[in-house]
């Protein structure tokens, strides 16, 4: 009886380790590009919209123009350089350009 029990539970552990295997990782790609509402139609703030650019993959970004109605971003996003701009009313992205290295 006790061999069986212990058998069980030797059993219990190595069907454990199966079911405890790390899975596959994958990449997420996450698409802005112009008409992307990042703020469901409300107004942003500068620091809002830098945060939301953060939030969709963009890195080091410099606010290079917020005033008036777009707000005008440039941030890295994947080994490349860009400007983005956003409509400050509704958290629209109006405009989205890759520039050269020089």
């Amino acid at each position: 009886m006790r061999a069986i029990a212990i058998t069980l539970i030797a059993l219990g552990l190595l069907g454990g380790e199966v079911i405890a295997s790390p899975s596959v990782a994958q990449a997420v790609t996450i698409n802005i590009q112009i008409g992307t509402n990042l703020s469901s139609g409300r107004p942003i703030s500068c620091r809002e919209g830098e945060r939301r650019l953060r939030n969709r993959g963009f890195r080091d970004i410099v606010r290079r123009d917020c005033r008036g109605r777009f707000f005008v971003y440039r941030a890295w996003r994947g080994g490349q350089r860009f400007e983005i701009a956003l409509d400050s009313r509704n958290g629209r992205v109006v405009d989205v350009r890759r520039i050269w290295r020089r």
